[in-house]
Formats: C-alpha cells, structure tokens, sequence
C-alpha cells in the first residue's frame, strides 16, 4: 500500500508542478525535478512518515527499478534517430562533433582540477582530478529528449542533437573507463592494462552486439501479430526484457564482461527503426506509454539530488568550477566540430548550450569512483553538486538555445503553413 501510494504521490506531484514550470516558462522536467526535490527525504520526507513522502535516500533507491526501465525507454527512444535515410545527412558531422565536444570538456576539467589538486586544495589528488575529468564527458539524454518532445523541437540543431547526445554515452564510457583505471594505477603504483583498455572495449562491443540481436528479435517476432495492442505490448516487453538483461554482468578468468543498458538499448531502437516497416507507428504508441514511466524517472531523480553537500564549501566551490569549465568545454568542442565539418551558424552557436545537462550517467560514474575511497566520495559530492545545478538550469538552457535557433517554434506564432503553433 505505502509502495503504491508513493508512486502515485509522486505521478500527481510531478504533473500538478508541471503546470506551475509552463507559467514560469520552464520546461516540465524541470517541474518534476522540483517536484521530486519537494517530496523528497530533505523537505517532505523529514516528517518520516512513509508513502506520503520519501523518508531517506534509500527509501527513493529502492524503486530504482522504475529509473532502469525509464532510461531504458529513452535509449530506445533515442536510437529511433539513427534512421540510416536521415544519418546519411548528419551521421558523420554527428561523430566528429560528438568527439570534440567530449574529448574537450574532458581535457579542460583534467587541466583545471589537476591545477586545483597540486596549488589550492591538498584533498583532491591527481586521480580525483583525473577521474572528474572523465566524467565531464557524460550528458543526460533523458532530459534533453524531454524537452525535445515537449515542444516538438524540430530543425538543424535537433537532428545532430538527438545522435550527439546517444553517441555520448558511447565516447563517456571509453574516457571514463581508460581515465579510471590510471587513476586506480596511480593510487595503487600498479597498472593494470586490463581494466584500463580491454574492459571498456569488451563492454561498448558486446552491448552493441547484443543490443543488435535483440533488435533483430523483436522485428522478427512482430511479424506474428498484427494488433496494434498486441506489437505495443511486446515491444515493451522486449525493451523490459533488454534491460533486465543487460544489468548483468560475467566474470571470465580476469575480463570482466559487462554490458552499458544505454547502449544496449539505444542498438535495440536503432536496429528496431531501419528493420521494422511499421516501427514509426510502435515508436509514436510507446512514446505516448511511457509518458507517466519518464514522470516518474524525474521525479525520483529529483528526490535523489543529496543536499548535504552543501556543508562543504571546498565541494561547493569544485563543484562552481567543474560546472563552469566542462559547460565551456562542451560549448567550445561543440562549436569547433562544427566549424570542421562546416555547419550553420545555427549549430555553431547553439548546440553546445543543449549539452549541458548532465545525470544519469554521471551519477553512475561517480558512484563507481567511490573505489578510491575517501577521494571517492569527495568526487561523489562534487558531481552530486553539478548534476543539481546542471538537472535544474540545463533544461531551461535548452528550451532557450533551441528556441533561439528556431527549432522550437514560440507559442501563439504561426508556422511556414499558416497554422498556429500553441
């Protein structure tokens, strides 16, 4: 019952902030974030009294199942824009602007907080700095994909941004993975080549691979139904399924074989969309599903958001100086991709602001950096720190920059058509 009533506290809270983020002009994932902030163990929760709030950071930890699945549904979602007729205009700049925009906010953070680490503050080592660094590449694609559908955004800008931010999860893997593991070997004087390049490779291929059977699974068994319920329903079931699975991980002799559940199911909708005839259709019906599914998932992120670290003014400040310098970092990477490959002065300045949300993966990041111990959950704080800040501005930033673009058309303006656009 208390379990129940939870959810449904939650649903109703992010929907009715919601209403209040439009007349503040905010996009409604910021409003579930809020939403979650407020019925979450740091406001409501602290009455202690369970289903009418979330009373501790373990109580919202505990319906962690509904965040994977969520993220789940967005990275198929999200591989639905690796339609092949649409990458042939923009797979390639795409790639080269993915590269710049998370190599270069990598490389900045690196720079700046190894500078931090040696002259200002003896607490953050060299392997802290390092592995904030790389975390710096991720970005949140639930939250950009939100605002995307909220206000239909449709236009230059969005058909890289979509794909950039996918690949992302991809490039984020491999920086964190190789950064990690030097900074374990620094901390521990042994380098371990396995755990440095082997490990990552072996993930990001086997969570392609296997995102790609199941992709091939589901056209193939769609063929047996042909009630619109019924093909909605097992694609659900399949995406369920696909994440289930690749929460798993195996040990063969020292390589560990694990599997990235972004991936994996962004390979599911992207194999999904080039091979189904009908995959448009499913995809629009199960976007309009998991719509109460994607409340939910922002809701119990906001409740997640840990507002203890603000009693450390050293976190507090890393934390103002990481915000800053990987926001400049993806900017700056971002505009000298598309300066390479060419683009619009659209893309070149505004597709950087729309990379600035950064949550799910980061916060994954972090919590396996915990590794290195007390320097661990100084990095747990600091990203904690950002992906508060970045959670609640970056939405607006987007909704701001694509507006500005012309992808999101301004209410009460009419299209190219003569129609209003509400």
């Amino acid at each position: 019952m208390e379990t129940l009533l939870s959810i449904s506290i939650a649903l109703l809270a992010g929907l009715f902030m919601s209403r209040l983020a439009k007349v503040l002009k905010c996009p409604a994932v910021t409003g579930y974030l809020v939403s979650g902030i407020l019925i979450g163990p740091f406001l409501l929760g602290r009455l202690g009294v369970r289903g009418l709030g979330f009373i501790s950071l373990e109580d919202v930890k505990s319906y962690s199942v509904i965040c994977n699945a969520a993220l789940g549904f967005i990275a198929f979602s999200i591989g639905n824009e690796f339609r092949l007729n649409d990458l042939k205009h923009t797979g390639k700049k795409a790639v080269i602007i993915g590269i710049f925009e998370a190599f270069t906010a990598s490389i900045l953070v690196d720079i700046v907080m190894v500078v931090i680490s040696l002259f200002f503050f003896d607490g953050l080592s060299v392997a802290a700095a390092i592995t904030l660094g790389a975390i710096a590449a991720a970005t949140a694609p639930a939250a950009t994909l939100m605002v995307v559908r909220q206000y239909k955004a449709k236009g230059k800008v969005t058909a890289l941004l979509l794909p950039i931010v996918a690949l992302d999860d991809a490039f984020g893997l491999i920086i964190f993975a190789v950064s990690f593991g030097i900074a374990r070997a620094l901390k521990s004087g042994h380098v371990d080549v396995i755990s440095i390049i082997v490990n990552p490779l072996i993930e990001i291929v086997v969570s392609l691979a296997f995102g790609a059977f199941m992709g091939v699974l589901l056209t193939y068994f769609e063929r047996f139904f042909h009630s619109r319920s019924k093909r909605l329903s097992l694609s659900i079931g399949f995406v369920a399924l696909t994440v289930a699975i690749s929460l798993c991980s195996f040990h063969i002799g020292p390589v560990t074989i694990g599997f990235s559940s972004l991936l994996v199911c962004m390979m599911l909708g992207t194999l999904f969309c080039n091979l189904c005839d009908f995959s448009e259709e499913l995809m629009a019906r199960c976007d309009r599903w998991t719509a109460p599914l994607f409340i939910l998932f922002f809701v119990l992120s906001g409740a997640e958001l840990d507002f203890s670290v603000f009693k450390n003014v050293y976190i507090i400040f890393i934390g103002l100086v990481y915000i800053i310098v990987r926001a400049s970092g993806k900017y700056l990477g971002a505009y000298i991709g598309s300066v390479i490959m060419k683009c619009d002065s659209t893309i070149k300045k505004y597709l950087g602001v729309t990379l600035f949300p950064q949550a799910g993966v980061a916060l994954g990041m972090s919590l396996t950096a915990t590794q290195l111990g007390d320097e661990g959950i100084i990095i747990r704080n600091i990203v904690l720190f950002g992906v508060l800040i970045y959670e609640l501005l970056g939405p607006t930033l987007t909704r701001i920059a694509l507006t500005k673009s012309g992808d999101i058309k301004p209410e009460g303006k009419t299209s190219s058509r003569g129609v209003v656009v509400h």
